[in-house]
């Protein structure tokens, strides 16, 4: 697929042999992808991408920060977090037909042409966003949903909160109900 612009590239005649960071900023629409906005990415999105350019070869890590709203799973309250998720990728620019073998910490080695004008980026900090999201969200607010992210020995240093919000009567509510 071809694109006009690229959201987040690096122009390859910008890389000089060392090491040289970029920095992006964009918002989770700007992607344009539905699973992004799903997932509850607000806020900006941002991405520091770190080249190190070696005679025929670039070594890029890209570093992705952004904010998420979530839900609990155990009660249902409403959580935001900074996620942050880091990819590295190797880029051959010697002209050589033979691909490296992945590493062994699942760095991803790729051919750039020689004419390449710029590496397109987004695809890669989009998965990086996606994959930074927790499969299960718990709260720290609740001692009930504490259970599941602490230890005891955590437990025991911290006092439960004293006030209680709507949603956590409402949730005492159904509790009972159904007990």
């Amino acid at each position: 697929m071809h694109r006009e612009h690229a959201l987040i590239a690096i122009r390859t005649s910008a890389l000089t042999e060392g090491t040289r960071q970029f920095d992006f900023t964009c918002t989770a629409g700007d992607f344009k992808d539905p699973k992004i906005e799903e997932a509850g990415f607000s806020g900006p999105v941002r991405a520091r991408v770190t080249v190190e350019k070696a005679g025929g070869e670039i070594a890029l890590t890209i570093e992705t920060a952004a904010e998420c709203d979530f839900t609990c799973d155990i009660c249902l309250a409403p959580i935001r977090r900074e996620l942050s998720g880091s990819y590295r990728i190797f880029y051959d620019c010697s002209g050589s037909e033979a691909q490296g073998a992945p590493g062994e910490n699942g760095d991803e080695y790729r051919i750039l042409d020689r004419s390449a004008v710029e590496i397109d980026l987004t695809e890669d900090v989009r998965e990086t966003l996606l994959l930074s999201v927790p499969m299960k969200v718990t709260c720290t607010g609740n001692p009930e949903c504490r259970i599941y992210t602490e230890t005891e020995e955590e437990q025991e240093g911290q006092e439960p909160e004293g006030g209680s919000s709507s949603w956590k009567e409402g949730l005492e509510k159904l509790k009972k109900k159904y007990r």
